[in-house]
């Protein structure tokens, strides 16, 4: 492992080589490439754990680079920020879910009861791991979301609803942010009576279920949105979902 650099204009030259030749060196040689991976992989680890244990805003990179036991130079061969690595971590944690979405939503005739699926898979995740709801609040409207992964599924379901006469909507973009503001809307406030509510923190699975119906009456609202009348929506946010498949860690392969 590298030491680090001994100014900040070098660490800001170390994190500006272009990746392609870091890459190469990585290539050249399967084991560097095997620790970068291990490094990288170190870091978000110890990024969500701290943001899960004092909230992503309070934590630092000295705080991230200890608690993943790896020097600062090492930090700046993956990350020029803070702002980075957090970026990195919502750009995976929302593709690895999108993905989970998609496995949900296999054999699912019916746009809107996939929708509906997506909707309350995402609430009681949210619920779960406060931490990543709490990032889907703050960039649940930023360009890495809807440019990717959960923003894109969400447009491509808008599309084909519409496409199959599903739904009824004059604006597909429009409805798509609608949706978007709406779930946010929801997390945030779910998130916000679970911290404040100490019955929650003492009968958390007591009160599950009451999560899952908050999670069916915002599903039935989304699917209003795309044009359903109530009590269709109401029917379909209330079938039985799908269990979800066995969810990867932030230490898959797949991070890097």
């Amino acid at each position: 492992m590298p030491n680090a650099p001994t100014s900040r204009s070098s660490r800001r030259s170390l994190a500006k080589v272009p990746a392609a030749g870091r890459e190469s060196t990585a290539t050249r040689s399967p084991r560097v490439a095997r620790r970068k991976l291990e490094t990288r992989l170190r870091l978000l680890d110890a990024a969500f754990a701290l943001a899960a244990e004092k909230g992503i805003d309070s934590v630092t990179i000295t705080e991230i680079t200890n608690a993943a036991d790896v020097g600062s130079g090492s930090f700046y061969n993956h990350f020029d920020s803070k702002e980075g690595i957090f970026a990195a971590l919502v750009e995976w944690l929302f593709e690895e879910f999108a993905t989970t979405l998609d496995r949900l939503a296999t054999g699912l005739s019916d746009p809107a009861e996939a929708i509906a699926v997506s909707v309350r898979h995402t609430l009681l995740r949210a619920y779960q791991e406060p931490v990543w709801g709490q990032l889907l609040i703050r960039e649940g409207l930023s360009t890495r979301v809807l440019s990717r992964g959960l923003g894109q599924r969400l447009m491509r379901d808008a599309k084909r609803g519409v496409s199959e006469r599903r739904f009824m909507v004059a604006d597909e973009l429009m409805c798509v942010f609608s949706v978007i503001g709406t779930v946010v809307a929801a997390i945030a406030a779910e998130l916000h009576l679970s911290g404040s509510s100490k019955r929650a923190v003492r009968a958390r699975k007591a009160l599950r279920s009451r999560h899952e119906k908050f999670a069916e009456s915002t599903a039935a609202i989304v699917l209003q949105a795309f044009g359903l009348k109530r009590t269709e929506a109401e029917r379909i946010a209330h079938r039985p979902l799908p269990a979800p498949p066995q969810a990867a860690s932030v230490s898959s392969d797949t991070a890097a």
